[in-house]
């Protein structure tokens, strides 16, 4: 197929037309020409109107719920909804039915997803059955396409294990991905506990139970010289932690989710269990520390944490929803609305170029030869969120209804190309 891009505003740190204006021509899924002005014949076009290219983006925590709960989503919805967000890749958590700590499992996702337009990076189980007890075959799994090791929505409890797998994983140089929380405590919890809590009547979770994860693993991996990811970080005390490893030489980084960003608990008065998320939303107080550790560069990545449900899972008493929200199609578009100045230069270090050197994903660099995988978008347009465009099999968004900033036109990979509505 040849696909030509029209007057697209280059944004690659790593490209030598990063910030020009250029015409791109793609054949056969590679960057054949880049150039002021390309006259070729192509099968499709994307005329040039305040059009932005970039490496494509990447998802380094997402849930497709495939196998065993595809009544959720499927590997297909979700790699369309990842398409409709802009994103080539997108690293799919290991709880599934069954859970991702075998090789077979693994290479169920490679296999079941080749074709897509998507790459859907399977992250393998740190433990066996994502119980925190035992060790998995991570190198099996690692040999067989796991793009990183985590239990996911169950972040390993156990020190002594978890210095294990950290240990383990330096024979490949792989990376270990925690949500930071200590279950021990606040383990009832439904939201953060605080003012708001208290007025609503539910059980808070404080944020103590993730900053003593975060102090505990960045000692861990100091000791085992090993890296860490945090993901869905909350806590500002957690962001001066990690501020402080990385400036003492330890292999640590972190990601937030949009709605960390966007939400507090202030919006929980109504009980909309779209917002019952894991970890829980904080204070607007919170949040302000965690748009600075954005923009300074300590954040390094900004994770959806997609999580699909079914209206049955959400659509009942506060207490019994399940946590999660759905967000790759948002996301970008949440990022614009929060930070409406911030340089499309450090969106996409935050959404592609600083994931790809944390993970060690294939070059994506837009230069003449490379395989093409990009992501067109529009900053200056903007999205309503409705039930009708989500491309997701789940709806569970407390966006809907929204207008939002900025605009996600599509992406080209694997040969394919996938534009939005």
């Amino acid at each position: 197929m040849k696909v030509l891009i029209k007057q697209a505003q280059v944004i690659d740190p790593l490209s030598p037309a990063n910030g020009t204006i250029q015409d791109i021509f793609i054949e056969s899924g590679i960057i054949r020409e880049i150039q002021p002005e390309i006259n070729l014949e192509a099968d499709k076009v994307l005329p040039g109107n305040q059009l932005f290219v970039s490496p494509g983006w990447v998802d380094i925590f997402a849930n497709f719920a495939d196998p065993g709960y595809e009544y959720k989503e499927t590997l297909l919805t979700g790699s369309q909804a990842a398409a409709a967000g802009g994103y080539t890749d997108v690293f799919v958590i290991p709880n599934t039915k069954p859970v991702i700590d075998a090789k077979s499992q693994v290479e169920y996702i490679c296999h079941k997803s080749a074709s897509y337009p998507v790459n859907v990076h399977p992250i393998g189980a740190i433990s066996k059955n994502a119980e925190g007890k035992e060790l998995a075959e991570m190198i099996d799994m690692r040999a067989s396409g796991a793009v990183a090791f985590s239990d996911g929505l169950n972040p390993v409890q156990s020190a002594g294990v978890l210095l294990k797998a950290l240990q383990y994983v330096k024979a490949f140089d792989g990376v270990i991905i925690q949500i930071p929380d200590d279950k021990t405590i606040g383990t009832n919890g439904m939201v953060h506990e605080g003012i708001v809590s208290t007025r609503l009547g539910l059980p808070g979770k404080p944020m103590m139970a993730e900053e003593l994860l975060v102090a505990r693993d960045i000692k861990l991996a100091r000791y085992a010289g090993s890296k860490i990811h945090f993901t869905g970080v909350t806590s500002p005390k957690s962001i001066e932690y990690i501020r402080r490893a990385k400036a003492s030489g330890i292999d640590v980084t972190c990601s937030v989710t949009p709605y960390h960003l966007f939400f507090s608990d202030e919006n929980l008065v109504e009980y909309d269990t779209n917002l019952k998320v894991y970890p829980p939303l904080r204070t607007k107080d919170d949040i302000t520390q965690l748009k600075i550790a954005v923009e300074d560069g300590t954040v390094d990545c900004i994770a959806t944490h997609h999580l699909p449900h079914e209206y049955d899972s959400k659509i009942l008493e506060f207490e019994y929803a399940k946590n999660g929200m759905i967000g790759l199609e948002t996301s970008y578009s949440v990022i614009k609305t929060i930070f409406p100045s911030m340089a499309e230069n450090r969106i996409i270090e935050l959404l592609s170029i600083n994931a790809r050197k944390i993970f060690g994903l294939a070059d994506a660099t837009i230069q003449k030869n490379n395989r093409a995988s990009l992501t067109v978008f529009d900053p200056g347009g903007a999205i309503k969120v409705d039930a009708g465009s989500i491309r997701s099999k789940s709806k569970n968004t407390a966006f809907m209804g929204m207008n939002l900033k900025g605009k996600v036109l599509g992406i080209i990979n694997k040969d394919q190309i996938i534009t939005s509505n």
